[in-house]
């Protein structure tokens, strides 16, 4: 059990490393909580990004990660750069004492998420994997839901991910759909949506998946889709490409159980769409409420997410999504992968 003093009489420091395109949402972030956050350092190896950063945040700029460290008077590190650094960086700020928070997918290999949460318990620091679409209202109403059990029986669960990234998405960076440091459809855009899979419907049995890259120069799959048995006994299935003409067209669930109908659509699960109980509850009033307009698949969690995180390290709570929560999910990550590249029925836990 992981035991750290709470901070008590001042605000939680924040230092970023990676200032790319996810990182404005943490900064925004930060800017909403404050009177309880600041940002003192931000990080990036591309002298016009940083410089960016510095000019909004006032934060202290730094060019390499060990310079941060060396100086930094932070509590938490945010990694926001290519996914397949999380592991090394990860490491590195733990042992250097700092409790960190990381953008998903928390790894890109299975060994790298484990050796993060090894090294965070070793130096008695946290470590937080954002799940922000968990903190959305429409998904928190659907986890109420099933958390009452509300469906009796769950007999089929369909996920789909049906967004769009050009050619010119993938040429911005050199990482970008590499296997080393990105992943693919699965593990990076719809990574959110693999969570959904364990956080809403339970532990997983198997999966059989098929990948492929249809349309874009990359390395790794562009359009996927993977069959699931749930240990309930419960099946669906989770349908994702990066290929929808023109734009962004969908991003739901669907859950059909014994007493119960739901779909959660919209382009990010925004929209409760259907609604249908064998019985009343006083949650059914606030499904109008919960829904919302987005253009953004990021949804608004950020800010939900470091209400957790700072409440966490102020001692008031314990985190909603830590390392080993964040394994979940890369587990089913890398069996959906195991299963395309080898052609066969992958179960659930991984035999490591």
């Amino acid at each position: 059990m992981l035991v750290t003093p709470p901070i008590t009489d001042r605000k939680i420091r924040f230092a970023l490393l990676g200032c790319g395109r996810i990182a404005n949402n943490h900064f925004a972030s930060l800017e909403q909580h404050a009177e309880r956050a600041e940002l003192v350092d931000v990080c990036d190896i591309d002298p016009a990004v940083l410089q960016a950063a510095v000019q909004r945040t006032g934060a202290r700029g730094h060019r390499s990660l060990s310079e941060m460290l060396a100086v930094s008077n932070a509590d938490v590190v945010i990694l926001t750069t290519p996914s397949g650094l999380h592991a090394d960086q990860s490491i590195a700020c733990s042992e250097a004492g700092f409790h960190v928070m990381t953008e998903k997918p928390m790894a890109t290999r299975w060994e790298d998420g484990l050796a993060m949460v090894k090294a965070a318990d070793r130096a008695n620091r946290h470590l937080f994997v954002v799940k922000q679409n968990r903190r959305n209202a429409t998904l928190q109403l659907l986890k109420q839901a099933m958390q009452e059990k509300r469906f009796g029986r769950l007999y089929m669960v369909n996920v789909n991910v049906f967004w769009t990234r050009p050619q010119s998405y993938y040429d911005t960076s050199a990482w970008r759909g590499t296997w080393e440091f990105d992943g693919g459809a699965f593990m990076n855009q719809a990574s959110h949506y693999v969570d959904l899979l364990d956080w809403l419907i339970g532990p997983v049995e198997s999966v059989q998946a098929y990948t492929a890259t249809l349309a874009r120069n990359i390395e790794v799959e562009d359009s996927g889709v993977v069959s699931v048995k749930w240990r309930s006994g419960a099946l669906g299935s989770m349908n994702v490409t990066m290929l929808t003409y023109p734009k962004n067209l969908e991003g739901s669930i669907t859950i059909l159980g014994e007493h119960g109908s739901v779909r959660v659509g919209g382009v990010a699960v925004n929209e409760i769409q259907h609604w249908e109980f064998a019985q009343p509850h006083p949650m059914d009033e606030d499904v109008k409420q919960a829904s919302y307009a987005t253009t953004s698949v990021y949804g608004f969690g950020h800010p939900l997410y470091y209400d957790n995180v700072l409440n966490t390290l102020y001692g008031d709570a314990s985190p909603e999504t830590d390392g080993r929560e964040g394994l979940k999910s890369l587990e089913l990550l890398i069996a959906i992968y195991l299963s395309a590249r080898d052609g066969r029925r992958v179960s659930l836990p991984l035999d490591y």
